[in-house]
């Protein structure tokens, strides 16, 4: 089964030409002309002249004194005059009292610098230093990081949202982890974060851990951290504490689950009359007894279920295996003869898997043993697998619904026994959910295309309908 692979892209900003900038008065300094020109030599003359001619008229009309007397009214009238000769030339606009700057009368501008709103106090920023960023001006001490609060002064800043954030809270709060060493996933060569993710569990691991020996569940497909506990089987095969809590480990634990399958056909009339021997097997005796067998379809890359036809010698597990220290320590099998009464022989089971996949692996087992025993011959692999599929399907369905205290039975069947286990944990009734998203999502044409078009032609026509059409013509209606 593949698995995602998944990219991701930190975010990385910079603060505007990457430096804080400062303000200086210079830089907005308004150098405003002037409506005032200075004085020629020609109006100099004028100014004379007026104030000559403007004396003489004032000698005519005042009376003739004596002495050296000072005569007050003389200054005011000659101060009078100068005035009114002044605003001949002078601009009534103009201010006499206004600063010169080089011989010209200087009006200052209305104001000297643009108003600038911090982005985060919404105050004025005055005169000294500010940053531009985010297509906004803050003072520093207001660009926060989102997540600690305290002043972003790197060159580099995070995005998430519209907040900013130091890039070292932001990689602890978004950067992805692996759930197995716990490390940040690594950026590979093009500076991406690169990582595994379970289709269905979704965790998120580093991409080395597919080939550096880390070991995967079996049953439920997790890669644990690394400090997780497994159980070891002798053949290769990892399985997880989870899963070894509901797991089937010999024959005879099997035996009740086989009645509850049984009585699960019983309940869509499809009983099967002949007592078919069930036996659990390690995977070396089940993949001799495929060798074995001339007939059959068989799923790659591993089997874990077989409907035999052929007579064989099985070696079946008699007795659950004692465990410790996380490896198998005791394993009793004994040979099992099987003889030819019939088309099906015995159907194998491979040990130490769930009781909820069992029950699936069963129940499409099973079906293939109905379809021999009735008459139905040389189906096409997409039919005879997909119509199986279909089966284990629905038992998982009304196990799963009957096991979270629900009466309800099967989508197909309202009178399938309920499940005797009683209430399942929630683990549990998470694994009947992959059992089934790994039927619907499976990707070989037998066993996926198969029941995807088996399932629909179920649902549309129901299961008897579908059953007689495919003995009459081998294949599913449309």
């Amino acid at each position: 089964m593949g698995w995602l692979s998944k990219i991701f892209k930190g975010s990385s900003h910079k603060i505007s030409e990457g430096q804080y900038r400062e303000k200086y008065d210079d830089d907005w300094a308004w150098n405003e002309p002037s409506n005032s020109l200075p004085l020629s030599g020609y109006e100099s003359e004028d100014i004379d002249h007026a104030i000559a001619l403007s004396l003489s008229e004032e000698d005519l009309k005042k009376p003739i004194s004596t002495g050296n007397e000072f005569n007050v009214d003389e200054d005011e009238q000659l101060a009078r005059a100068l005035q009114e000769s002044l605003d001949t030339v002078i601009s009534p606009r103009e201010n006499i009292e206004s600063p010169t700057q080089n011989g010209r009368i200087y009006q200052p501008p209305s104001f000297f610098f643009p108003t600038r709103i911090c982005a985060g106090c919404k105050g004025i920023i005055g005169h000294g230093r500010y940053l531009s960023c985010m297509n906004s001006s803050w003072h520093p001490e207001c660009f926060r990081c989102y997540a600690c609060d305290q002043p972003i002064t790197d060159y580099e800043f995070s995005m998430h949202g519209d907040h900013p954030y130091h890039k070292s809270c932001y990689r602890d709060l978004y950067h992805p982890k692996c759930d197995v060493c716990k490390q940040f996933i690594p950026t590979n060569v093009n500076g991406l974060i690169e990582y595994r993710a379970h289709p269905f569990w979704m965790q998120k691991y580093c991409p080395s851990h597919e080939h550096d020996g880390t070991p995967r569940c079996c049953s439920c497909e997790k890669m644990e951290p690394q400090d997780t506990k497994y159980l070891s089987l002798d053949d290769g095969r990892k399985l997880c504490l989870e899963c070894l809590d509901s797991s089937i480990m010999d024959t005879h634990e099997c035996q009740p689950l086989y009645l509850d399958i049984r009585e699960f056909y019983e309940g869509l009339n499809m009983k099967v009359d002949q007592q078919i021997p069930l036996l659990l097997v390690e995977r070396q005796a089940l993949n001799d007894a495929m060798e074995g067998e001339k007939q059959g379809h068989h799923h790659l890359p591993e089997t874990r279920g077989l409907c035999l036809s052929e007579e064989q010698i099985v070696s079946t597990i008699l007795r659950r295996p004692r465990f410790g220290l996380g490896h198998k320590v005791e394993m009793i099998t004994e040979p099992y003869r099987l003889t030819r009464q019939s088309e099906v022989t015995a159907i194998l089971i491979l040990y130490a898997l769930p009781r909820l996949l069992t029950g699936s692996i069963l129940a499409h087992e099973m079906m293939h043993a109905w379809l021999r025993l009735n008459g139905y011959r040389r189906l096409n692999p997409d039919v005879e697998e997909g119509i199986c599929q279909v089966l284990a399907h629905m038992w998982l369905d009304s196990e799963i619904m009957s096991g979270s205290g629900s009466n309800a039975a099967s989508s197909s069947s309202s009178s399938s026994a309920p499940s005797k286990k009683g209430t399942r944990s929630q683990f549990e009734r998470k694994l009947g959910d992959l059992f089934k998203h790994q039927i619907e999502s499976d990707s070989s044409p037998a066993y996926g295309d198969g029941f995807r078009a088996g399932n629909e032609a179920v649902l549309k026509y129901g299961l008897r309908t579908v059953l007689d059409h495919i003995k009459l013509t081998g294949s599913f209606p449309y």
